[in-house]
């Protein structure tokens, strides 16, 4: 997810510190959420071993469903950002998440 590892000593108070046997041993520093948006799509790209622009129309259209599912869509420019990761235009990323909002109804 793109998370960054720190010394305690360098935490700040949006950071994570863990601690060993009461002592403080390391902090993580998780990305703001528009960065991790660009690590899920980057690791989608891996899972499938092509550019998501390569895929056929129900492949993305999976994709999408496990965007939404990860909240892909709460970011700001979300769906901008997975439209061009896609290929396809902001109309097709919204017809794909109503297609499926309209069978999870049914």
């Amino acid at each position: 997810m793109g998370a960054q590892i720190l010394g305690p000593q360098e935490a700040t108070d949006d950071d994570v510190v863990l601690a060993w046997e009461g002592e403080d041993v390391l902090a993580v520093r998780l990305p703001q959420l528009a960065d991790s948006l660009d690590h899920i799509l980057a690791a989608m790209e891996r899972r499938h071993g092509k550019p998501l622009s390569e895929l056929d129309r129900k492949t993305k259209q999976a994709v999408v469903r496990t965007l939404e599912a990860r909240g892909a869509f709460s970011v700001r420019h979300g769906v901008e950002t997975v439209a061009g990761a896609l290929g396809v235009s902001r109309f097709t990323v919204y017809n794909y998440l109503n297609r499926e909002n309209a069978a999870k109804s049914e």
